[in-house]
């Protein structure tokens, strides 16, 4: 197997490191000069003190009723997280919430390697950077350097498309039933690793390896085992997961609720937060598009689809899907791929295309961390 840190992959990390870095600088120096504690607004804001509560006291210890049919309960929450934030909390001197802080760093650098993996694998070293500098300038990139979940699902999504594109059905399936531990739309991986499987043993008329049907089973055993045990917790095994989500306002509703949202948004006006929202889930959309015009590998297609599908057709909390769609980095290939092109024959544009999107990444993930105070 070849080494994984290769020069070329050393660079793009080095790149996205950079970009974040100095995301955390512009995130630090406002937070201090409105009077508030840099570290506690990345690993103490909004879900990162749900898990730290769980980390510390386990499920069932933080309920909070609004109002009738309005219940938020720790039991949203997936589990590996908080799990992972109590080993190492055990075995370190350091505060929960830096342990949350040093795993979310972590699991970020380890998918920026998994996402450039893949793109070397499909397109070479040049747009493999692309897509992981990109990946770190996305306006709402801020949300990679705070204690939350989305960097652990990133690099379980990134390595186990990375398993599939290889044909490791063993490693993906794995990998997928990780995912499916770390978040609600951690079923994308799994997703990913099902339709592939299910095309192979049709292209093979069934003759396929029991790694295959090994890493199939495996694939979707995380999300399941958690989500049947809220149920069965709550005394409804199918649908006391789903019963959890109601109460926070968040159900699959093909879209409806987000509909409603943008209308009353578009009509009465509302928050910077909620136009750049809807901007980004637009992108989303073209980006997504544009992938499959390309006609990229099965995995990458059947991932992406089913995050950008969760982001669109579920309703509540509207201003956080583009936090679900930062998992989603196949979405950036198209784009990535045509910033190589410009930077082969125009450097200049590419460089202001680049430094464009850093600007925007910095100033507005500065806003949605420091003055936004709303949740992410």
């Amino acid at each position: 197997m070849p080494r994984l840190l290769t020069s070329g992959a050393a660079r793009a990390i080095g790149l996205f490191a950079a970009a974040r870095l100095t995301g955390i600088l512009a995130v630090t120096v406002a937070a201090w000069l409105s009077g508030r504690r840099p570290l506690a607004l990345l690993g103490r804001s909004w879900d990162s003190f749900w898990y730290l509560h769980i980390a510390a006291h386990g499920y069932g210890a933080r309920t909070l009723h609004f109002k009738p049919g309005v219940v938020f309960s720790d039991l949203a929450f997936f589990p590996l997280y908080p799990a992972l934030i109590r080993a190492l909390h055990e075995v370190l001197p350091l505060s929960a919430g830096a342990c949350a802080l040093l795993l979310a760093w972590s699991a970020v650098l380890a998918a920026a390697l998994g996402i450039y993996r893949v793109g070397e694998l499909l397109h070479g070293r040049a747009v493999a950077t692309l897509l992981v500098v990109l990946w770190g300038l996305l306006p709402h990139s801020a949300v990679l350097t705070l204690a939350y979940t989305e960097p652990l699902l990133t690099a379980f999504g990134a390595w186990a498309l990375y398993a599939l594109l290889k044909e490791r059905w063993l490693w993906a399936g794995a990998l997928a039933a990780l995912a499916g531990l770390s978040r609600p739309n951690g079923f994308a991986v799994a997703a990913a690793v099902l339709v592939t499987a299910g095309c192979e043993v049709v292209r093979r008329r069934g003759r396929v390896t029991p790694r295959l049907w090994t890493g199939a089973l495996l694939a979707p055993a995380g999300w399941t085992a958690y989500v049947l045990w809220v149920g069965v917790r709550k005394g409804d095994p199918l649908g006391g997961y789903f019963a959890v989500q109601r109460g926070w306002g968040s159900r699959f509703d093909f879209g409806a609720g987000s509909v409603r949202f943008v209308r009353r948004m578009l009509l009465h006006g509302d928050r910077f937060v909620f136009p750049m929202t809807l901007v980004i889930v637009a992108a989303a959309v073209l980006l997504y598009t544009l992938l499959l015009l390309d006609r990229p590998p099965l995995p990458l297609l059947a991932y992406s689809g089913v995050l950008l599908l969760v982001a669109l057709g579920g309703s509540g909390f509207f201003e956080s899907k583009p936090r679900f769609l930062l998992p989603a980095f196949p979405l950036l290939l198209p784009l990535a791929c045509a910033l190589a092109r410009t930077a082969r024959a125009r450097p200049r544009h590419a460089l202001l295309v680049v430094g464009a999107l850093a600007g925007l990444s910095v100033s507005y993930g500065t806003y949605l961390v420091v003055y936004a105070r709303m949740p992410l």
